[in-house]
């Protein structure tokens, strides 16, 4: 899935994604993205471990990178997100994200996001259902 057309609207003004560090990627399956983040002073909580709120975070805006992809010139937001947390992330560590498409909708599209530490172990699994706004014409 080519993400590049959305990283120019996510990097030509301030919003969640850029302060928190994420970076989109483009993967050759057209049905999955990725994104990476580094542990840091933005995104960790006080005892220095990535937050559960910046691991959520970033499997929201990575699933919503690929449903604007898959639909250009809609509006794609997030109505669900669970997730679980299974390990830890310490500061100074990346972390990436794979989004695959489960199901893609008229209306809905759903997603698996895994998180994986740079050893790549599992560090979060989450559940993401984006509402596709369709402008009228």
């Amino acid at each position: 899935m080519n993400v590049d057309s959305i990283n120019d609207i996510i990097n030509a003004k301030p919003n969640l994604s850029t302060a928190l560090g994420m970076e989109f990627l483009s993967t050759p399956e057209d049905d999955t993205c990725m994104a990476r983040m580094r542990v840091d002073e933005r995104n960790r909580q006080p005892f220095g471990f990535l937050s559960g709120g910046a691991s959520l975070a970033l499997a929201e805006n990575v699933a919503g990178v690929g449903s604007s992809a898959l639909c250009p010139g809609c509006a794609c937001v997030g109505i669900e997100v669970s997730g679980s947390h299974v390990k830890a992330v310490v500061e100074g560590d990346t972390v990436t994200a794979c989004a695959r498409l489960l199901h893609r909708g008229t209306t809905l599209h759903v997603w698996n996001v895994d998180i994986r530490d740079t050893a790549g172990d599992l560090i979060s699994s989450v559940r993401v259902t984006n509402y596709v706004i369709r402008h009228k014409k």
